[in-house]
């Protein structure tokens, strides 16, 4: 379809809300999206720059446009996820994790089981969930088990089957767990008020429950009967120890879903907590990747629909980090403190522990994934025009003035490349002198790899403050490197980030994985340096008395310490050892000077 034409129909689109779909040459579906005015949104398509490269890419791929009209926004979410969900287009955001969870069934019979089941079906039963695990399904029945006493059995308890006799009581009836209803022995009023009180509990509301057991509990104690009156005691501690647990905030707050959401450059995580009558009885994490730089509004809006329709909720009211539009019947409320504050914070630290557990398990599963972030994440904290794959780190090592060293560290992918290590001996700087040493081995490094054809690096990080900085520019600029690559210094004390020309520093949040990886880089980097500073001094004590020897030079040095290993061996050494090695006439100036030999002539 030729431009033109796509035109015409961008102008005949109603200003309606509705879902709006993309399609390509192929008239295949890439991208599916939600509006309140079908017009106003595509056209913004078309009309504004887009800063992000895959939205320059789904715009440059758009052949053509169909829409369809709803009555509601609701019902344009609804229908938005629907499709994403059948069609997975290209350049939508990925809705993970669609399983078969499990429910909680009160069957539709005359004497009511409890039981759990992944299907859900429609004979009048009654399905509470679904839950987020098996766990959970499995506590709550162990607590109604605990709690009241109800067959477990498959028999079909027709009053005229019972009155027939045609069942007889089993093993669980005597064990204490059913009152034998398959006998008549208990009345449908009497298992009905179980079942309703297991309803409440699975709905969250304790507080029946409990004054039904106090009430049991007092009547047995005033009758003397101190037994029946200690189980019930046991049953309501088990309830009271039950809802203690999983009671956060107030009571009063009742049939609410909060939503949170936290994210990163790639993907956003969003929990979800259900609570009832103060409980929360659901707590789930979805995990979206994103495709277009989606904001955290357009996405938390994406996750609620798919979440209040996965988990079947019916919640008149949702709790949000901040103000959403989510149609008509659903009251949003951004808290701002109090107990329905609490519960959003609560929420939040949810996504953040779902999100660390992801990272930690995709950094050992899927590497390539987790550099891929990593590399994402610091282009942005840097403001970087592109991500920084190889990355240089420079350090002086100068103690006390002597042998002044430098060392420069790789870093690819987020990762230490030690092959690519490189020592440096200062050879034009006379003293201690951080700024000269710092250009000096800077524009080594790059003469050499520019004379070489090899690579040079995304980003340069100088270890110090503006002086070091200033230095390594200095050397940037004679090779014409200024402005090609990205560099910036980082200050020891403060883990200041210091960038040309720019008096103000920047400071990352001392949690953040790019300042940890800086870090790392500037510690290598020292470790490094250090480690050759060190055995350059331990070399120069070494030989420095070998050296002031007469007659004995590098060579000869080099011979000795193979043969002897250390300079005390060649010190203790025979006169005939050290023949061996290095002749009689050398053996004998180096005897001579360990043993106080004077010289004859």
């Amino acid at each position: 379809m030729s431009e033109s034409a796509l035109d015409v129909q961008i102008k005949t689109l109603p200003h309606q809300p509705g879902v709006y779909q993309y399609f390509n040459s192929d008239n295949q579906l890439i991208y599916v999206g939600k509006a309140k005015d079908i017009k106003k949104r595509v056209s913004s398509y078309f009309t504004k720059h887009h800063d992000y490269g895959k939205t320059k890419v789904l715009v440059k791929n758009i052949a053509s446009i169909k829409h369809i009209v709803v009555a509601t926004e609701t019902d344009a979410l609804l229908l938005e996820n629907n499709l994403i969900k059948k069609h997975q287009p290209r350049y939508n955001v990925l809705l993970k994790d669609d399983k078969s969870y499990p429910w909680i069934c009160i069957k539709n019979e005359r004497f009511p089981r409890v039981f759990p089941t992944r299907r859900v079906i429609r004979d009048g039963s009654e399905y509470f969930g679904p839950y987020t695990s098996m766990k959970t399904v499995r506590t709550l029945l162990d607590l109604v088990k605990g709690l009241y006493q109800l067959r477990t059995c498959n028999y079909d308890l027709r009053q005229e089957k019972v009155e027939a006799g045609k069942y007889k009581v089993c093993l669980e009836y005597h064990l204490g767990n059913c009152k034998g209803p398959c006998e008549g022995l208990e009345t449908e009023t009497s298992y009905h008020a179980n079942v309703d009180a297991i309803r409440a509990i699975l709905k969250g509301n304790f507080k029946d429950s409990l004054q039904q057991f106090r009430s049991q509990m007092k009547s047995h104690a005033e009758a003397m009967e101190f037994e029946s009156a200690q189980k019930i005691k046991e049953k309501l501690d088990v309830l009271e120890n039950y809802q203690a647990k999983s009671t956060v905030v107030n009571p009063k707050i009742s049939n609410v879903d909060v939503f949170s959401i936290i994210s990163d450059e790639t993907y956003a995580y969003v929990n979800f907590l259900q609570l009832s009558y103060g409980n929360i009885i659901r707590s789930h994490t979805l995990e979206l990747k994103k495709k277009l730089k989606e904001s955290d509004a357009e996405l938390l809006s994406l996750a609620i629909t798919e979440i209040r329709q996965r988990f079947h909720s019916q919640s008149k009211e949702v709790y949000v980090p901040f103000d959403l539009e989510l149609g008509e019947g659903i009251k949003v409320t951004v808290p701002k403190l109090g107990d329905k504050k609490k519960i959003l914070d609560l929420s939040e630290r949810n996504a953040k522990y779902y999100r660390l557990d992801r990272l930690k398990q995709i950094k050992i599963v899927d590497p390539d994934r987790h550099s891929n972030r990593i590399m994402a994440q610091m282009k942005v904290d840097l403001k970087l025009s592109t991500e920084p794959r190889h990355i240089e780190c420079f350090d002086n090592s100068n103690i006390q003035g002597s042998n002044p060293v430098a060392a420069c560290v790789v870093f690819k992918n987020g990762k230490p490349s030690k092959k690519d290590y490189r020592h440096f001996n200062i050879k034009t700087v006379v003293g201690p002198d951080d700024f000269a040493s710092m250009e000096e081995v800077v524009h080594r490094r790059y003469r050499r790899l520019l004379e070489e054809d090899e690579p040079l690096p995304q980003l340069i990080i100088i270890d110090g403050g503006k002086g070091q900085l200033s230095s390594a520019l200095k050397s940037l600029d004679r090779l014409g490197l200024r402005g090609k690559i990205a560099i910036l210094g980082i200050a020891k004390r403060l883990e200041e980030l210091f960038y040309p020309d720019d008096p103000i520093p920047l400071y990352l949040d001392k949690k953040s994985e790019t300042l940890k990886i800086i870090q790392q880089l500037r510690n290598e980097a020292h470790r490094f340096g250090i480690e050759h500073h060190r055995n350059k001094r331990s070399k120069g004590a070494l030989t420095t008395e070998l050296e002031s020897i007469n007659g004995i030079g590098e060579q000869t040095i080099v011979q000795l310490m193979k043969a002897f290993k250390s300079v005390k061996r060649i010190g203790n050494a025979k006169l005939d050892e050290l023949e061996e090695v290095v002749g009689k006439s050398k053996a004998e100036k180096i005897y001579n000077h360990y043993h106080g030999v004077q010289n004859a002539n």
